[in-house]
């Protein structure tokens, strides 16, 4: 039998709201080598498509140089991100 968290909302609202740094770290997790990212979303009780929108809205706002192919803007991303406090709990 395995166990299982389960986050339960007791507010009003209906959607959870994710703070920027919450966000850059799930997407910095996913962005790790050999991360899958489907696993990730699963670990932090979100939906794959949500994790993939993040990391598309994130790389958006980084400016990185024509030049710099994409692995290396997310390794610019990463190293910005590593420096981000760690998720406090829910």
């Amino acid at each position: 039998m395995t166990k299982t968290q389960v986050e339960v909302i007791t507010s009003v609202q209906r959607r959870r709201s994710w703070s920027r740094a919450e966000k850059e770290r799930i997407v910095a997790a996913a962005l790790e080598p050999g991360a899958v990212a489907s696993e990730v979303a699963r670990s932090a009780g979100i939906h794959s498509s949500q994790l993939f929108r993040w990391r598309q809205q994130l790389c958006e706002r980084t400016q990185v140089p024509a030049a710099f192919n994409r692995s290396q803007s997310h390794q610019s991303l990463k190293r910005r991100l590593r420096h981000l406090p760690p998720r406090e709990p829910a």
